[in-house]
């Protein structure tokens, strides 16, 4: 018999996650079987369960991409030195892993995806740990980002750096959380708004630059 290559294998197992994806982004995790997944990627039971032992794997190895996605054009993003305003890098974020990787209307069948996979995190003990884990990550990069900004005089420092990390990621997650429901926004949205923000001063405050 021949050797199956690495290639194929791989090749295989996209095949399988892709096809699961758009299962679970149509009906939900929960509305989408195991027998409308092998229907959608035109495969056999056995062929699947050689890579996935079921929904739940399946589940878990979708929502460890998602995580490891949003983290990897975060990363991609931030190279830049010095590194870009926060209004450019989120937009540059968005646009690598939602604009780049999907197009039109998968855009919000992907966005749906990444808010079920948080929601399953709320039942999923190992699910919640990997987005904690993730979690916890970007806030460490925005804090030292964040530190940076200060450290050049572009933003105040009576805030915590941490507080400004989380409100930034806060946006980004609003932002998917739009588009997953309504379908109509860009990156040049949150870019804007965020630009706009970023130019206010208060009346009379000594501190604001």
């Amino acid at each position: 018999m021949a050797r199956v290559s690495q290639e194929h294998l791989d090749a295989r197992r996209r095949q399988i996650l892709d096809g699961a994806a758009r299962c679970f982004a149509r009906n939900g995790f929960h509305a989408t079987s195991m027998q409308d997944v092998l229907t959608e990627v035109g495969l056999s039971a056995g062929a699947v369960y050689r890579y996935f032992r079921g929904k739940e794997e399946l589940i878990g190895a979708i929502a460890s991409e998602a995580f490891a996605g949003i983290r990897g054009a975060f990363e991609e993003a931030s190279r830049a030195t010095p590194p870009p305003t926060p209004d450019v890098l989120l937009g540059a974020v968005l646009r690598l892993f939602l604009e780049e990787r999907v197009e039109g209307a998968d855009r919000q069948a992907f966005a749906r995806l990444i808010v079920q996979v948080w929601t399953e995190t709320l039942r999923n003990e190992k699910l919640a740990a990997t987005l904690s884990e993730g979690y916890q990550g970007m806030r460490a990069a925005w804090t030292t980002l964040v530190t940076a900004y200060r450290d050049s005089g572009l933003l105040r420092a009576d805030v915590p750096a941490d507080h400004v990390a989380r409100t930034l990621i806060a946006a980004a997650q609003g932002f998917i959380a739009q588009q997953a429901l309504f379908g109509d926004v860009t990156a040049e949205v949150l870019e804007d708004g965020l630009r706009g923000l970023m130019s206010m001063s208060v009346p009379g405050d000594a501190t604001a630059a």
